[in-house]
């Protein structure tokens, strides 16, 4: 269904009952006046010392409003859970890219050795080489992969960068389409033009602000309903379409989406017909094959609070417990030893 044929949010049902008396608590007690709601809270020792607030949506299977916590119609920056639109914008422009590339041109990848193989090789096949890339050194995103990396004796570079694919993606649709190169970041570029077209068309909305991602690439502000949508557009798209190809070529290779040892990977090959995709400051979003989906922000930015976050969402959507419990496992250490967790309370 496209974005535009969505049918208007319903009013939200009432968020379900806390969890524990903890969470309850918390909630209640000295609760600021307008805040948003608490999604997260962390436990050590069983004493609640922080607590994580955000704003969560989830639609059903005709495009609704399930559940709303917090402002879910305010704009937010998706950071990289924009990806799936700007690889849709590529396709669109006439790259042809499938498969693992075009799970790459959608990846904030881990910068494991076969994300920065893959990226050179994208280079060379459209005649480019590293230094065409715009976006920043960088080591790579997973924390084991880092410590190899250093071992190695290497040092920050642009391909090792969670980005790097998406910007191959984008230089290697400029030279199919002789559009510049040295400005292809530019937000009045004919790529960001396009970005920007995609967004609003899989968002069913427009673009409320333009800003500058961490890789450099512009970033075009959605609401979290409007982000929501716009996944549940792309698994319900034609097959064939640009939509339809990302979200598929993110399904069938997760590993090039994110890595080895990430959430977006392990939900997109252990739930069949998910798409998944994070963002820096602690954005989430996630359709599943029957249209319903969820996207949420955490205010203050913490990626701790992603997975149990997350978690405790699929489970309100039914999503089997098993892939739910292994996302959501979020431990806090005191002495070398587990003593705590950090726990979705919504």
């Amino acid at each position: 269904m496209p974005a535009s044929a969505v049918p208007p949010a319903e009013p939200p049902a009432g968020p379900p009952a806390a969890p524990s008396a903890v969470s309850s608590s918390a909630r209640s007690a000295g609760e600021p006046s307008g805040a948003a709601p608490v999604l997260a809270e962390v436990v050590r020792s069983g004493f609640v010392e922080g607590r994580h607030r955000g704003s969560l949506v989830t639609l059903d299977a005709d495009g609704r409003v399930e559940l709303a916590l917090g402002d879910v119609t305010v704009p937010v920056f998706p950071r990289s859970s924009n990806k799936p639109m700007q690889a849709a914008a590529v396709l669109r422009a006439g790259l042809d890219l499938a498969g693992e590339r075009l799970a790459l041109a959608a990846a904030s990848h881990s910068g494991e050795p076969f994300h920065r193989d893959l990226v050179r090789k994208m280079l060379a096949e459209h005649g480019l080489d590293t230094a065409r890339l715009q976006c920043p050194p960088d080591l790579p995103l997973d924390a084991r992969e880092r410590e190899t990396y250093l071992a190695s004796g290497a040092a920050r570079d642009r391909v090792t960068m969670n980005c790097s694919g998406k910007h191959t993606a984008m230089l290697a649709a400029c030279t199919v389409r002789d559009w510049p190169l040295d400005s292809y970041l530019d937000p009045g570029h004919p790529l960001q033009r396009l970005v920007h077209r995609v967004v609003e068309e899989s968002a069913g909305e427009e673009v409320a602000a333009v800003g500058t991602d961490g890789c450099g690439a512009p970033l075009m502000a959605i609401s979290l309903t409007g982000l929501a949508r716009a996944y549940r557009s792309f698994v319900l798209a034609e097959p064939g379409s640009a939509e339809r190809r990302v979200a598929d070529a993110m399904r069938a290779h997760p590993e090039y989406v994110a890595g080895s040892r990430r959430a977006d990977t392990l939900l997109m090959r252990e739930v069949p017909g998910a798409l998944s995709k994070m963002g820096a400051e602690a954005v989430q979003a996630v359709a599943l094959p029957d249209g319903r989906a969820l996207a949420f922000k955490i205010d203050d930015g913490a990626s701790r609070a992603l997975g149990p976050v997350l978690a405790r969402a699929l489970t309100l959507m039914g999503v089997g417990t098993r892939v739910a419990a292994r996302i959501g496992r979020s431990p806090l250490l005191g002495g070398g030893r587990e003593v705590g967790e950090i726990r979705g309370v919504f």
